[in-house]
């Protein structure tokens, strides 16, 4: 364990950034070497006469930067993909690091030691005849605490007998589908080719609708007993359905599906309340903490009309008995406590600057592209010329470490080129060589 010298000028203020950065300096001159394990928080807190909680902050503000790794049972360590400032980042080092789903979160920015405290509270708490089989539908505990949260920062309609706890938005969709008995389902156009499997699966007969500048063509929904949408931060597109489009859709007869699967982590837009809390008795949002903590969780949620939410939890329990009641509690605590809005608080500033650096990179380095849909979420739409091909811009920007796709398999009709990239995992200090190298890359196969 290294022994470390921080000097701390007291009357600066900023304390916890004061350490993060001296010990941002010492891993970019070298003087603390990949692997080298830090000083517990506790200990180090102790010998600078400062509280824990300090330390913690600057140490979780390292390791979301990737300059440290925080793993149980490890310690705090010098992250492997530390360098100098002098050395370049070789692409075989980076793709482990950054290559990913362009929506997957930096999961090295885990707050690990918070949820550890979570579950400690939750076993040192929680009765034992809490750990028996529960309501399929999930902990009361756990539908109480999300209700006050997705009233207070989604302005959604919901109560605690109408959330149902399922394992992520995959498996709510899985649900609520299988209950509709294979609806004719409007899906928008492009979308997540990864879902598309998932749906089919269920029975749904599934009906491509247009997405242009304003979102979802609501006028395109004749015919269709149901429609999936991604309102607040379509994906892939990034855009945001139009005031407009939204009242349409809300005038609009079928059921509406509402996937809310980035919609906390926004940048320079106002918050977008949820279609749900505009129409509670036929839209059934659902949401996840995958982005907001980590999708290895599985925990997510639907708010649906009265009727459907029995079904579904009937469903669940025909299913599987429902999700592991443990990390509900845990959770529940987490949201209690105000550990979950600290945590997406701090990753978002952390995403908006890994955004803006990613950004500034590919306006300099490649100025033929343009890049939308950034206002939220962590990942950014990019807009190809018309001669790229754009799996080959994909495969070229993975082979630089990269979370890229195109988006050609994500239409169901023909358009112009474009990729997918993801910033949430690419430090901000490491964008301008990744994007600079991917440049190079490109120009050796000709493109453009």
């Amino acid at each position: 364990m290294a022994d470390l010298h921080i000097p701390i000028n007291r009357d600066l203020g900023a304390i916890a950034g004061q350490i993060a950065g001296h010990l941002r300096e010492s891993i970019r001159q070298g003087r603390l070497e990949p692997g080298t394990r830090l000083p517990a928080s506790r200990d180090l807190a102790g010998d600078l006469g400062l509280s824990r909680g300090v330390v913690v902050e600057a140490y979780e503000q390292l390791v979301a930067e990737g300059f440290l790794l925080a793993r149980v049972g490890a310690g705090t360590v010098v992250a492997p993909m530390a360098r100098r400032e002098s050395e370049p980042v070789a692409a075989r080092e980076c793709a482990p690091y950054y290559g990913h789903r362009p929506t997957s979160p930096d999961l090295s920015g885990f707050p690990r030691e918070r949820w550890l405290a979570a579950l400690k509270h939750v076993l040192t708490t929680v009765p034992s005849d809490a750990f028996d089989y529960c309501d399929p539908g999930g902990v009361i505990e756990l539908r109480e605490e999300l209700a006050s949260y997705l009233k207070r920062v989604r302005a959604a309609d919901v109560s605690p007998d109408n959330l149902v706890i399922v394992g992520g938005v995959a498996q709510g969709l899985s649900l609520i589908l299988h209950v509709l008995n294979g609806p004719r389902l409007g899906v928008e156009d492009p979308t997540s080719h990864r879902q598309v499997p998932l749906l089919r699966r269920t029975g749904a007969e599934l009906v491509p609708i247009p997405v242009d500048e304003e979102g979802l063509d609501v006028a395109a929904l004749d015919g269709v007993e149901a429609v999936l949408v991604t309102p607040a931060h379509q994906y892939p597109t990034g855009v945001v359905l139009s005031p407009a489009r939204r009242a349409a859709l809300m005038e609009w007869g079928g059921l509406v599906l509402e996937d809310d699967y980035d919609a906390e982590i926004r940048f320079d837009r106002d918050p977008v309340g949820c279609l749900q809390g505009l129409a509670p008795d036929r839209v059934v949002l659902s949401g996840s903490v995958s982005k907001s903590l980590a999708p290895g969780l599985r925990l997510g949620w639907l708010a649906a009309p009265p009727d459907l939410a029995e079904a579904v939890r009937r469903a669940r329990g025909e299913f599987d008995l429902g999700s592991p009641v443990i990390e509900q509690y845990a959770l529940a605590h987490f949201l209690r406590s105000g550990g979950y809005d600290r945590n997406l608080r701090r990753m978002r500033r952390e995403y908006r600057k890994r955004r803006d650096a990613m950004v500034r990179a590919l306006a300099e380095h490649l100025p033929e592209v343009s890049v939308r849909g950034i206002e939220a979420g962590l990942h950014a739409y990019v807009d190809l010329p018309e001669s790229w091909d754009e799996r080959e811009v994909a495969a070229a920007a993975e082979a630089e470490g990269l979370s890229a796709e195109p988006v050609g398999p994500m239409r169901f009709a023909e358009g112009p080129p474009a990729i997918v990239i993801g910033f949430a995992r690419l430090p901000a200090h490491h964008a301008p060589d990744v994007v600079r190298r991917l440049k190079v890359r490109m120009s050796g196969q000709r493109m453009g």
